[in-house]
C-alpha cells in the first residue's frame, strides 16, 4: 500500500514543475521585462509629485524594484501562511496612485505616504482572513466577468506605451512610436507561428529584445546614460525620515487597500484558472497575507503597496509556462535591478512602445481567458446575461470616460475609478440579487427578459431542407424540434418573429425521435458531466 504524503500531492500540481535553473531564469527575465514598465511608473510619478531630487527618484525606483522582487519571491514560493504557491509577480500597485499622489500633496508630504500605507496593510493583514471567504460569491459568471475586465481595462495602458508614454514629449504620438510598438507585435505573432516550441514560448521576451534592436537603429532607445550613477546599492530603510500617521490618509488608503484586496483575490482566481489548479479560500487568505504583509514592509525600505501584476498573468496564459518557480526566479532578478542600479538603467532603456507592441498580446490573452470562463455559464432560463452586460458595462465605464466619477466623493472615486473593481463589485453584487436571493426572480426555466432570446433556431423559410439545419443529437417531439439537451428550437422568420409550427408538416425529411439510450450517449457526449450547466 503506497502512502500519499503532503508533499506528493503538492508535487502534481501544474505550478509546481520545476523547469530547471536556466529555463527559469530565462522565462522569468520575460516576465520582468514584461512589467518593469509597471513597476516604475508609480514611484516615479509619486516621486514626481513629492518635488524630490533625481537621485532621490532613484532611490525610490531601486526600492520598488527590490521589494517587489521579494514580494513576488514570497507570493510565489510562499512559507507558512503566506503565499498563494502560484505564478504571480508582485509589485507597486498602480490602484493606490491616484490616492498617494493627494496625499503626499499635503502637509505630511511622502512620510505621510509611507505611514498610511503601513497603517492600512496592517489592516488589509488582519482582514485578509475574512475577505477570503468571497470566494463563494466567485462562480463563473462572475470570475470570468473580472478576468475579462482585467484584460480590456489594461488595453489604456497598452496604448499609453505606445505612443511614448509621455504626453509632453515631442514625439509623443508620433509614426515613429506607434510603428515601433506595432513591428514588436508583428515581431512577437511571427516568433509564436514558429514550429520551434522554446522559440514560441520565449516570443514576449525576444519580441522585447528585437524591438528594442530596431528602436536603438531607428534612434529610439537611448543608452548613453546607463553607466552615469553608482552600480551597487543597497536600499536605505527610512531613506525619507520616519513615517507619519495622519488618520485622513490612512482611511483613504485604507479604501484603496479593499481595492487591492479584491483585484489580487480576482487575479488570484484568474491564474487558477489558467494554470488549472485548485484554488480555495485558504489559498486566497495566503496570497491576501502575503501582499498586505510585503506591503508594510515596503514603507521601511522607500517602497509602496504591493499587489498582483495583472499583465503577468497574461503571459502565464500566452506561453503555457505555468511553473511557479518561474516567476520565483523572476522575483530574484527584480531584487538584484533593485541592488544594481546600473542594471536597472539598462533595462529602463526599452522604449515603452515596446512594450506597448507586447502589452496588445498579454492584455488581449487576459480578456480572452474571461471570455473563455464565460463560455461555460449557463445563460438558458437564468438571469446570468444581465450580470455579465450590466458588470462589464460598469468595467467598462471608468476606461472609456476616466472623468465620469470626478463629481462623485473621494471615496467612490477611489472604489470605482478602477474598471476592474468596478466590475469585480457590480458582478458580485448582480450574483447576490439574481443567483442567491431567489425572490422576486422570474419562473424557474424562463430567466429574465434579456435571456429569453433563443440562442438557436431553425429558419421557416428553409424548414423543407430541414435536414441542413440540423445539429448531432437533434430529434422530433410531438411536431416540436428538440436538440440534444432536451431544448426546444424554435422556428424563426426572416423578420424574428418566432412561429408555432408542427415540424414533421412542412419538412421533407425530418429527423426520427431516438432511442432513449441512444438519446443519453448524445446527451453525454454534447455537455460532459462536470460541465453541465448551473445557476451560476
Amino acid at each position: 500500500m503506497s502512502v500519499t504524503t503532503e508533499a506528493t500531492r503538492s508535487s502534481v500540481r501544474p505550478e509546481d514543475e520545476n523547469l530547471g535553473i536556466k529555463k527559469s531564469f530565462g522565462y522569468g527575465l520575460q516576465h520582468v521585462l514584461t512589467m518593469y514598465g509597471g513597476i516604475i511608473a508609480p514611484p516615479l510619478i509619486i516621486g514626481g509629485a513629492a518635488g524630490v531630487s533625481t537621485e532621490q527618484q532613484a532611490v525610490l525606483i531601486a526600492c520598488c524594484l527590490f521589494i517587489g522582487g521579494l514580494a513576488t519571491i514570497l507570493q510565489s514560493y510562499g512559507i507558512r501562511f503566506f503565499g498563494s504557491q502560484l505564478p504571480l509577480v508582485q509589485g507597486t500597485s498602480f490602484a493606490s496612485v491616484a490616492t498617494m499622489t493627494a496625499i503626499v500633496s499635503g502637509p505630511g508630504g511622502i512620510q505621510a505616504v509611507f505611514g498610511a500605507v503601513m497603517a492600512s496593510a496592517a489592516i488589509g493583514f488582519l482582514i485578509a482572513p475574512f475577505f477570503s471567504r468571497v470566494i463563494r460569491f466567485f462562480p463563473p459568471v462572475v470570475t470570468g466577468v473580472v478576468i475579462a475586465a482585467i484584460g480590456l481595462s489594461l488595453f489604456p495602458v497598452a496604448g499609453g506605451w505606445i505612443m511614448g508614454n509621455n504626453s509632453e514629449a515631442p514625439e509623443y504620438a508620433s509614426l515613429g512610436n506607434i510603428g515601433l510598438g506595432f513591428a514588436t507585435l508583428l515581431i512577437i505573432l511571427l516568433l509564436s507561428k514558429l514550429g520551434n516550441a522554446a522559440i514560441s514560448r520565449l516570443s514576449i521576451l525576444l519580441g522585447i529584445v528585437l524591438g528594442t534592436a530596431l528602436g536603438a537603429l531607428t534612434g529610439q532607445a537611448d543608452f548613453s546614460n546607463v553607466l552615469d550613477g553608482p552600480y551597487f546599492e543597497l536600499p536605505r530603510p527610512f531613506a525619507f525620515g520616519p513615517p507619519v500617521f495622519e488618520i485622513a490618509s490612512i482611511v483613504s488608503m485604507t479604501i484603496v487597500v479593499l481595492v487591492i484586496l479584491t483585484e489580487t483575490t480576482a487575479d488570484i482566481i484568474a491564474v487558477g484558472e489558467i494554470v488549472d489548479t485548485e484554488v480555495d479560500s485558504k489559498r486566497i487568505a495566503n496570497g491576501l497575507r502575503a501582499d498586505m504583509a510585503a506591503s508594510f514592509v515596503s514603507p521601511v525600505f522607500n517602497s509602496f503597496t504591493q499587489s498582483a501584476f495583472a499583465q503577468n498573468v497574461g503571459l502565464v496564459a500566452i506561453t503555457g509556462v505555468t511553473s511557479r518557480f518561474v516567476v520565483t526566479a523572476g522575483g530574484g532578478i527584480l531584487v538584484v535591478l533593485g541592488l544594481l542600479p546600473v542594471l536597472g538603467r539598462l533595462v529602463a532603456a526599452i522604449p515603452s512602445p515596446v512594450l506597448g507592441g507586447a502589452g496588445i498580446v498579454l492584455f488581449g490573452t487576459v480578456a480572452v481567458s474571461g471570455i473563455r470562463t464565460l463560455g461555460k455559464v449557463n445563460y438558458q432560463g437564468t438571469s446570468n446575461m444581465i450580470i455579465v452586460a450590466a458588470s462589464l458595462g460598469a468595467g467598462m465605464l471608468p476606461v472609456v470616460k476616466p472623468d465620469i466619477y470626478d463629481a462623485f466623493p473621494s471615496w467612490f472615486q477611489t472604489i470605482f475609478h478602477s474598471g476592474i473593481s468596478s466590475a469585480a463589485v457590480v458582478a458580485v453584487l448582480l450574483n447576490l440579487l439574481f443567483n442567491e436571493l431567489k425572490a422576486g426572480n422570474p419562473p424557474d426555466g424562463e430567466g429574465s427578459v434579456f435571456a429569453r432570446a433563443p440562442l438557436r433556431g431553425v429558419s421557416y423559410e428553409s424548414l423543407e431542407h430541414l435536414n441542413r439545419q440540423l445539429k448531432e443529437g437533434d430529434y422530433v417531439e410531438n411536431g416540436k424540434l428538440v436538440d440534444c439537451n432536451g431544448q426546444e428550437v424554435p422556428v424563426i422568420t426572416a423578420e424574428g418573429e418566432i412561429i408555432d409550427v408542427p415540424i414533421c408538416e412542412i419538412a421533407t425529411d425530418p429527423p426520427a425521435h431516438p432511442d432513449p439510450a441512444e438519446t443519453a450517449v448524445a446527451d453525454d457526449a454534447a455537455v460532459p458531466r462536470a460541465g453541465r450547466p448551473t445557476n451560476s
